[in-house]
């Protein structure tokens, strides 16, 4: 089956200052801010939303299709998902632009400071989907280019293809009326639970009139889970032990792509759902959102541990 994957792709790119910021910030003078920090160094990492969870694909042996835009230094990302036998034909180069990227400063007390340039992320993917069938196909539709978000949501509706509808940190640039079109048809609305929240507010839809729209609704709840609801009936899916809690970003990410998997296999929900925390549980062990690895019999050891 094909999958498809839209949403941003980016460089995470983490300083570390060795320092506190609040020594070095003047309260009284804040409306004239002007300050230097600098760092012990850089550890360029991999990430955004779709080129997070076609790695996670990786590993589960499927090969998507990631719908994006990159820009004139993308070569290095080209690369590591070439290595992992990941396609690149449905990313638009922008040549003008560079890849989205996210400057992150941490300072000793785990405060941050980041600056975010969308760079290439400002333009639409616009890939067509010309003679694809619709038992052939599923789709996510992630954090990207807004334009593409609600287009492709159009575009599956309108030929039969299931997706999940994931806004994510897209939320606060999206108006209600569009929230409300892409997650209504959609086979999962997926988000933790505050960006549940922030979905109410924007459309004014209650939780049981979301779930009059979708055909399933799964809210993650970090160490806690994730929770299933589907017309009256909910299912708590508990989070997989881990050997150490390292780094939570990027474990929603590798749940959707266990996610994703499950369903393309032909698990239930609730069974998908498993494999996603799984694979989440793999995601959170390392620094970073493309750092983790695991071999299929690794999964399915500890995936039998968890839920057998």
């Amino acid at each position: 089956m094909k999958i498809f994957i839209s949403g941003s792709l980016a460089y995470d790119r983490i300083m570390d200052f060795p320092g506190h910021f609040k020594d070095h910030i003047l309260p009284d003078k804040i409306h004239i801010l002007n300050v230097c920090f600098t760092v012990n160094g850089m550890n360029e990492k991999f990430g955004g939303t779709a080129g997070n969870i076609a790695y996670n694909l990786a590993l589960l042996g499927e090969r998507p299709t990631i719908l994006a835009t990159a820009g004139k230094d993308f070569d290095t990302y080209r690369s590591w998902l070439n290595r992992h036998g990941l396609t690149t034909e449905g990313i638009v180069d922008i040549e003008e632009e560079f890849t989205a990227s996210a400057y992150i400063t941490t300072d000793k007390r785990d405060n941050q400071i980041t600056g975010f340039n969308p760079g290439a992320m400002k333009f639409p993917s616009g890939y067509r989907f010309d003679g694809l069938k619709k038992e052939d196909a599923l789709a996510i539709v992630s954090p990207g280019n807004l334009e593409d978000m609600i287009n492709y949501s159009r575009k599956y509706k309108k030929s039969g293809i299931a997706y999940i509808c994931d806004p994510g940190q897209s939320i606060p640039a999206l108006s209600g009326s569009q929230l409300e079109e892409m997650l209504d048809g959609s086979a999962v609305l997926i988000s933790n639970d505050y960006e549940l929240e922030m979905i109410q507010k924007k459309t004014g839809l209650d939780k049981p009139a979301l779930i009059e729209r979708v055909d399933a609704l799964i809210t993650t709840l970090g160490e806690e889970g994730a929770e299933i609801t589907r017309g009256t009936e909910s299912v708590r899916i508990p989070s997989v032990p881990v050997s150490e809690v390292k780094d939570p970003t990027g474990a929603g990410d590798a749940f959707r792509a266990g996610l994703i998997k499950g369903m393309v296999d032909g698990k239930d929900i609730v069974g998908a759902a498993r494999i996603g925390a799984t694979c989440a549980s793999y995601a959170v062990e390392k620094l970073g959102t493309q750092e983790h690895f695991f071999t299929e019999e690794e999964f399915k050891k500890r995936h039998e541990r968890a839920f057998s």
